[in-house]
């Protein structure tokens, strides 16, 4: 492995997903050699040429025995995560993983107990906690826009037909990250206890593998606050006709903060006036936001990703088009990685963090499995990302 005093080395694992971050890392001024991995052949060579990544293997074992090799980010399916963050963990490697940590509280705690043998980092990359909707709202919070919170929810809807087999049966709230993570960090608080109910029937051709009967869950979470403080999360993936919304809302008795309901838009801010005593209930003033992008602590080379933009890689590659999806996250999060490991340092979403955003769907899908039974969830000792 190279060591910090030349550069760190990333490896990229996953084409598909991986596309997104090669610039990233390959733009980042304290990374020296970005590689790929993935086990199709047609892929690697695929991306790789697209991207302009020399450094290629097609297995995680292949690349972790090649004494290569500081950091590794896992953008594989869901399925591989925890035994490959078992793996990079284990050879004494930083490791960043696409969400969820783990889909059972017994493989959280396998995970947590890789972090603390290892010798590196560990970090969850939760787009949520970086999107510039989240930041925004944090913003409001901490100016105290939105007064005392009162209530918080969100949803992540999105129409899986057409994916990978592997997701057919996936139960909805093993995937609740997206969503956990930004209200529990708003409210500085854990998820202490969840009630959730499946709604509808999942039909046969999308049951897969799994024991998983429902299209759709909805939970509702009470958070340890000094006053009672609940929040909302509904996930679907089947057998709803919603376009794609992965967002949230936040309520406040100053002020309010609501997801656009069209991918895209930007959100609906409420500010309540004062009572006058001639009316019923306060005025209340609603904006559309255009939502400004933060920059601070981002290394300028990363600054153009957080929006669309070109980006030529290395080695003759031809021009390519980044998206910026996921609200501009995409360049924090590998910057946080980056800085991580460059320092020695834990993550802002290290293990503790990503247990105490990823239990909470694990414990609402038990709950939908016993008809919406009251169940506690497992204390991690650290608040969210607030």
């Amino acid at each position: 492995m190279s060591g910090r005093g030349s550069g760190i080395e990333v490896l990229v694992v996953g084409a598909g997903f991986g596309r997104d971050f090669l610039p990233l890392y390959q733009s980042h001024p304290l990374v020296s050699e970005v590689g790929l991995c993935d086990v199709s052949p047609a892929a690697l060579a695929e991306v790789g040429d697209a991207w302009g990544v020399t450094a290629r293997h097609t297995s995680l074992e292949e690349a972790l025995a090649s004494g290569r090799w500081d950091a590794v980010h896992l953008l594989s399916p869901v399925r591989f995560h925890v035994e490959q963050t078992l793996a990079v963990l284990g050879s004494g490697r930083a490791c960043a993983s696409a969400v969820p940590m783990a889909t059972s509280l017994d493989d959280v705690h396998r995970v947590l107990d890789a972090e603390a043998r290892g010798r590196s980092a560990y970090m969850m990359m939760e787009t949520a906690l970086y999107a510039r909707e989240f930041r925004y709202a944090r913003e409001l919070r901490d100016a105290g826009s939105l007064g005392r919170l009162a209530y918080l929810r969100g949803a992540h809807m999105q129409d899986l037909d057409g994916f990978p087999s592997y997701w057919m049966g996936y139960p909805p709230m093993a995937y609740a990250t997206h969503i956990v993570a930004p209200l529990v960090a708003l409210a500085g608080a854990r998820a202490r206890e969840v009630v959730c109910m499946g709604s509808g029937a999942l039909l046969p051709s999308y049951r897969g593998d799994g024991d998983n009967p429902f299209p759709l869950e909805s939970a509702l979470f009470s958070l340890d606050t000094p006053d009672p403080l609940v929040a909302q999360v509904t996930l679907s993936f089947f057998e709803n006709a919603r376009a794609y919304t992965e967002g949230f809302d936040v309520y406040g008795d100053r002020g309010a903060l609501e997801w656009p309901s069209i991918e895209g838009e930007g959100p609906v801010v409420y500010a309540a006036g004062p009572a006058d005593g001639a009316r019923r209930g306060r005025p209340i003033a609603r904006e559309v936001v255009d939502v400004p992008d933060r920059l601070d602590g981002l290394p300028d080379e990363l600054h153009r990703f957080v929006r669309r933009t070109t980006y030529a890689p290395p080695h003759g590659a031809p021009e390519q088009t980044i998206e910026g999806w996921h609200g501009g996250s995409h360049p924090f999060l590998a910057a946080e990685f980056v800085a991580a490991v460059h320092a020695g340092r834990s993550s802002a979403i290290d293990g503790v963090r990503a247990a105490s955003i990823t239990a909470p769907g694990i414990v609402a899908h038990a709950s939908a499995m016993a008809g919406g039974a009251r169940l506690a969830i497992p204390d991690y000792g650290a608040v969210p990302f607030a």
